[in-house]
């Protein structure tokens, strides 16, 4: 049986950070460090290439715990952090990039090692979720929410169309085939971001997966932009989406 275990603990700015193991991945859970309350659970997706603790997941979690008082999870995705990389990824990647470097599309690379990722990343997040569901301040019961954009997105949606504990969901920067076929499963409320010049993702191929999801409440953020240049204030958005619908902390 896999361990989920807590191995350091920090706080600062009124956030609790406590790291994880659980089986052979590691993981972050922020809270904020009142910690009377029972708050709502956003589970978060790195993006490729980088880990569960990338400047990114750090920042959005702050947003995240100051704005709505959520508990933010992360995990480190199949072959990224301190995970070892089986012969596939690293033929995967050095694919990636040799088309990067000679300006080729890499959508046709990324897009099926992608969901190579997600088949085994979404039991680990089911069972991530599992652990922390026992936890007191999280709670069986509790909404829970997934952020993810870029490889998090490809994660994000097989997982979220799979687990209903999801309630909502902010997902951005993907390309639709053949992920569209999934996303039409999903009903939860959904944010989606799309930067309007994005180099790998063509503007058409993101809008149509944002149109694909079933979801009656489903917004679209469109921003000028390469792929990299999200917006920061993105973040802030995604955590008023949470408040919107998922509640904001409750009594214990």
């Amino acid at each position: 049986m896999n361990t989920f275990e807590f191995t350091t603990e920090t706080s600062s700015n009124g956030i609790v950070e406590r790291e994880f193991t659980l089986g052979d991945f590691d993981g972050a859970l922020w809270s904020p460090a009142s910690g009377a309350e029972r708050a709502p659970l956003i589970l978060m997706g790195h993006g490729g290439g980088n880990h569960h603790k990338s400047p990114a997941m750090t920042g959005r979690a702050a947003r995240l715990v100051a704005i709505g008082g959520f508990n933010v999870a992360t995990i480190d995705a199949p072959g990224h952090g301190r995970r070892p990389r089986t012969e596939h990824d690293e033929r995967e990647i050095a694919l990636m990039q040799q088309a990067m470097a000679a300006g080729e599309p890499v959508g046709p690379i990324v897009v099926p090692y992608n969901l190579h990722l997600a088949e085994r990343a979404v039991p680990e997040w089911r069972a991530t979720l599992d652990a922390l569901q026992e936890l007191p301040e999280i709670g069986p019961q509790g909404p829970v929410g997934y952020y993810g954009l870029n490889m998090g997105t490809a994660i994000g949606i097989p997982l979220t169309a799979a687990e209903p504990r999801i309630r909502a969901a902010v997902f951005g920067q993907f390309w639709p085939d053949p992920l569209a076929a999934t996303a039409k499963r999903i009903t939860v409320p959904v944010e989606y971001d799309l930067q309007w010049d994005d180099e790998h993702i063509p503007r058409a191929e993101g809008l149509a997966l944002f149109d694909a999801f079933a979801s009656k409440d489903k917004t679209l953020h469109a921003n000028a932009g390469r792929h990299k240049e999200l917006p920061r204030f993105e973040a802030d958005s995604a955590a008023h989406f949470f408040v919107r619908h998922l509640g904001r902390a409750t009594a214990a």
